[in-house]
């Protein structure tokens, strides 16, 4: 990165050491070098995404400001070329920028082509970009071990057409399209970065000590810093939509409600749905604050541009004492000062951009970006202090709920075959021929309502739908454990699915809590389920129970492991 922008994350960082309170003996912290590590280049690589796409729209608009969006494309690539430095060398760092940055202009490209009306040229900006994916990965690759190239590859190629998809959406003026796209180029970069910190950790084990990256507390780090990075990116965006009256501002307001949602319901995950809903009125409260002010602001009405300022003044307080009331290691002041610094980003990006001082614009956009990710390890880290036995490094046993005679249940007595039958149908399709054991780092991810689920990045299908049902997520077994290095089959004249991981073998029926491993009986909180005859578990138990890192977000399921 940048010294300057090295400098002002410093002294924010220092910030959030100075406010938190000393915990002498703590059970869990979302801090070390692996959590600093995947928390970086989350940051870095997610507003790549969000950078690339802005600058697309501009570019594609003829905006006055296209130079200064692209400019901060340019910084971000500096960032993310001297991450890689930090970690690989300078010459490294400087081989990889010229890579990455290659793949930004194959974007421009494409987007004067699109202008242009230049089919061949389109095509030949693709055509690049799909050689640039097989450089870019093979760099990584090769500067480390645990980096499959082909995996790479598909990742790369999925974050190429999400940014190409939600370009040509915007063109095409399916302005839902482009920016749930743009939405999910996002998240995928963390993704992303999740699977090259975990290479980078594995890589070099001396310099990551006492790592916590794959523990609870950094997922609750990462998945903070993502879902307030994205609003302040977000907020700024809608509001520069606004002023200028862009026929895609109720989509792109209503991508911004949407991230509101996210982060109310990561505060319930926490903190009960009552708290959620008390947080979600207030935090969006402040959001029609700053749409109040683009209008006062259109209008030149001073007067209403005051009013909002005094109400965000208000909301600010507000805000930070549902905080402090929550949690007591998040004192009021601190957070009304960290609050009041978010709304005077944002409000300067916007002033500055009306005053078509656009340098300072966007600077002040990756201020507010950053700052956020500040504010969210503030709250994580304040989380897990406050609660120290859910983010110890693994999450506590579910107890074994007391367990009613099933002798009569049909294949409660008979001992698994010695190899699991094949499928024979009622849920039992498909095979584990998904599963790569060259891949160290494994990612899965499915959404509800959505028969495409991702592994590692590239898109598959399935046959049935995550469901939610009573309160719990369920997923289906047969396309988790293909990818899981586990092995399903099914015998349909008992009703029982075997799931053989190469260590035990598991044993379920439908509608019951009921399970048996390696023939000893235990119970679950939730039953397992079954629809269109396929067997459904809950994501929950699965994550706990084999170990995998498991979070939700706005409906989609990530699960993650290193082996």
């Amino acid at each position: 990165m940048s010294k300057s922008f090295l400098s002002r994350i410093g002294i924010l960082l220092m910030a959030v050491i100075l406010i938190l309170p000393a915990t002498a003996g703590a059970a869990a912290t979302t801090k070390g070098a692996g959590a600093d590590l995947r928390s970086a280049l989350g940051q870095v690589l997610g507003e790549h995404a969000l950078l690339a796409v802005i600058a697309m729209q501009k570019g594609i608009d003829g905006a006055a400001d296209f130079d200064q969006a692209a400019a901060a494309l340019n910084a971000n690539t500096d960032d993310l070329s001297a991450a890689v430095a930090s970690v690989y060398g300078n010459e490294a760092g400087a081989a990889f920028k010229t890579i990455w940055a290659s793949h930004i202009g194959y974007f421009v490209d494409y987007v004067k082509a699109t202008a242009a009306k230049d089919t061949a040229a389109q095509q030949k900006a693709k055509d690049e970009l799909a050689e640039y994916k097989v450089e870019q990965a093979k760099f990584f690759a090769d500067a480390n071990p645990n980096l499959p190239q082909a995996a790479l590859e598909q990742g790369l190629e999925e974050h190429i057409n999400m940014l190409l998809t939600a370009f040509d959406d915007y063109v095409a003026k399916d302005y839902n399209g482009a920016y749930q796209m743009a939405d999910k180029a996002y998240k995928h970069m963390f993704m992303f970065g999740d699977i090259l910190s975990a290479a980078i950790v594995k890589q070099f084990p001396d310099k990551f000590t006492g790592d916590m990256s794959s523990m609870p507390a950094s997922d609750l780090r990462s998945a903070l810093g993502n879902v307030l990075g994205e609003h302040a990116t977000l907020a700024v965006w809608v509001m520069q939509k606004g002023i200028d009256g862009a026929p895609d501002f109720d989509q792109a307001a209503g991508l911004l409600n949407q991230n509101t949602n996210e982060l109310s319901a990561a505060v319930a995950s926490v903190y009960g749905d009552k708290a959620g809903e008390a947080f979600k009125t207030i935090w969006a409260s402040h959001i029609g604050y700053f749409v109040d002010y683009v209008k006062a602001t259109a209008a030149k009405d001073t007067t209403g541009q005051q009013k909002a300022k005094d109400e965000l003044k208000e909301y600010k307080v507000e805000q930070a004492k549902f905080f402090a009331d929550a949690n007591p290691n998040l004192p009021q002041a601190a957070l009304e000062q960290g609050l009041e610094e978010h709304i005077n980003m944002l409000l300067k990006a916007f002033d500055d951009y009306v005053a078509k001082n656009y340098t300072s614009a966007y600077a002040q956009e990756r201020m507010a970006y950053a700052h956020m990710f500040m504010f969210g390890n503030t709250l994580s880290e304040a989380i897990v202090m406050q609660f120290p036995d859910k983010f110890g490094g693994s999450a506590p046993a579910a107890p074994t709920p007391p367990q009613p005679d099933h002798s009569n249940m049909p294949g409660m007595t008979p001992a698994p075959p010695a190899t699991p039958a094949p499928p024979t149908g009622g849920g039992a399709e498909g095979t584990s021929a998904d599963y790569n054991p060259e891949l160290k780092m494994r990612v899965i991810q499915f959404t509800l309502g959505s028969k495409t689920y991702m592994v590692n990045g590239k898109s598959m299908s399935m046959g049935i739908m995550p469901v939610e049902y009573m309160g719990t997520t369920y997923v289906p077994l047969r396309y988790l454990a293909n990818n899981a290095n586990m092995k399903v089959s099914y015998d349909k004249a008992t009703s029982t699915t075997w799931l053989d991981t190469g260590i035990q073998r598991y044993e379920f029926w439908v509608n019951s809590k009921v399970y048996k491993v390696d023939n000893m009986r235990k119970g679950m909180n939730d039953m397992i389920i079954s629809r269109n005859g396929h067997v459904l578990v809950p994501v929950r138990w699965f994550a706990d129970n084999f170990e995998w890192n498991l979070a939700y977000d706005n409906g989609m399921i990530t699960l993650s492991k290193t082996y």
